[in-house]
């Protein structure tokens, strides 16, 4: 009984610690001019679907919730989003070079097809954020159209 005190005062203790770990929540500034949804004049269905389910993540427009505030949680989160934005961050797309806008459509419509996008984490916490079969086959076809030859895909 004494050892199972022990462990839980160390435990607690160690928790309390983790807290004064920085993490930094900033967003970088957002130039609306070079978000996806303006420099790919993006229709406003297909916007509504990214906003819900992919600017928290692939965009420097992150709302953090409550619970990202809480170490360890805090530290995975924001190394989600890091990776998230290093994948494709729709906040910079019209700094993004032909090659590089091209391999990243690519990549989001293997990711709706695969189902691994959203994370399946993300959408337990966030349940608007699940992409229900009908808007995955519409991002999916958009994504699709814009690597089409001779669609207009704006340069930076």
């Amino acid at each position: 009984m004494k050892t199972l005190k022990k462990i839980l005062l160390y435990s607690l203790i160690a928790f309390v610690i983790m807290q004064f770990a920085p993490v930094n929540r900033s967003n970088p500034p957002v130039d609306g001019s070079k978000d996806f949804v303006a420099v790919m004049d993006t229709p406003p269905e297909i916007a509504k679907i990214l906003r819900n389910s992919c600017y928290d993540c692939h965009t420097n427009e992150t709302k953090y919730p409550r619970y990202a505030y809480v170490a360890p949680l805090s530290w995975s989160i924001k190394h989600h989003i890091n990776e998230g934005r290093e994948h494709a961050n729709f906040s910079v797309w019209g700094n993004y070079n032909e090659d590089l806008r091209k391999n990243i459509l690519e990549n989001a419509v293997q990711s709706l097809e695969d189902r691994k996008m959203p994370m399946p984490g993300y959408v337990a916490y966030h349940p608007e954020a699940n992409l229900s079969p009908h808007d995955r086959k519409t991002l999916s076809a958009y994504f699709e159209s814009l690597l089409q030859p001779g669609k207009p895909n704006p340069p930076k």
